[in-house]
């Protein structure tokens, strides 16, 4: 779908990254923009804890992701090293999508109602290719799920359409170009990484190719990963002509990991979302969302 306008101003994305638990600050982020009635966008793009962030926005639930991050992420039902050891999940998706669902469930009914295209990004894993799925009421929640799927930390591809997915991360982190290729030229993308980071190879990445040997496409694509994302980073600060970007990041002193564990760092991180949304639109950067 190429998103289109009737109006004279050029169609708007909001893109959200994710990062596991680094996501606590789009949490924070878009809960900002909650309170400010901040939504000027046209469609958004969101990528495994980023989407969720996303669907809690667009469902108008403030707070709803914070909790999940502060309380449910924290709790040995969800992230279970000795649990891994033994052969099971360390991140058990399985329990946490049953528990969000039947405790503060999405109100999709609020997400869809006005009309505007919700895309999340996952990975195919026996083409080792990104999916940019347009969700809907009767899908989100297993899609969100998928996107989330971290080979080897969660053991198992949820099945989408009766293929295998993962992870979107791992092969489009930051999707600005896809929000270009769709139509979009002004840009909101609110990361999970300080703005100076670069993702490096590295021996994570080498052992996370070699554990899905078995799935020969999606450990290629792994492979690539570093090589992948920091090109999409330099498109936000290198867009082409006509468009523009609002790049929203952690400052230096955030401290939260893809795995943290400690309740204090993690509300750190949501607060320093929040004043972040507020220094972005108290500075004006982002008035050109604005029409």
């Amino acid at each position: 779908m190429i998103i289109q306008k009737d109006t004279p101003e050029a169609p708007a994305a909001l893109i959200v990254e994710g990062g596991a638990l680094r996501g606590v600050f789009s949490a924070g982020v878009l809960d900002g923009f909650l309170r400010e009635e901040f939504d000027p966008f046209d469609f958004y793009l969101g990528v495994s804890s980023g989407a969720s962030n996303l669907a809690a926005f667009l469902a108008r639930m403030p707070g709803r992701n914070a909790r999940i991050y502060m309380d449910h992420s924290l709790r040995p039902a969800f992230m279970n090293p000795a649990r891994f050891l033994r052969g099971g999940h360390l991140l058990d998706l399985d329990w946490l999508w049953e528990v969000t669902i039947r405790e503060m469930r999405l109100d999709l009914k609020r997400i869809y109602g006005r009309g505007k295209p919700f895309f999340v990004v996952m990975t195919d894993v026996r083409a080792g290719c990104a999916v940019y799925r347009e969700t809907g009421p009767g899908d989100l929640e297993a899609v969100l799920k998928a996107s989330s799927a971290l080979p080897v930390l969660y053991r198992g591809f949820p099945r989408i359409d009766g293929r295998a997915m993962a992870d979107g991360g791992l092969t489009d982190a930051v999707p600005a170009a896809e929000a270009i290729r769709r139509g979009a030229r002004r840009l909101v993308v609110i990361r999970s990484r300080t703005r100076n980071y670069v993702k490096r190879g590295g021996l994570s990445q080498a052992l996370m190719a070699w554990c899905l040997r078995g799935c020969p496409a999606l450990a290629r694509a792994v492979a690539r990963r570093a090589e992948r994302y920091n090109r999409s980073v330099s498109l936000l600060r290198n867009p082409p002509p006509g468009v523009s970007v609002a790049e929203v990041n952690p400052p230096a002193s955030f401290r939260v990991s893809r795995l943290t564990r400690d309740r204090d760092l993690l509300q750190e991180g949501y607060q320093m979302g929040l004043a972040a949304a507020k220094d972005l639109l108290t500075a004006g950067e982002a008035a050109f969302t604005r029409g």
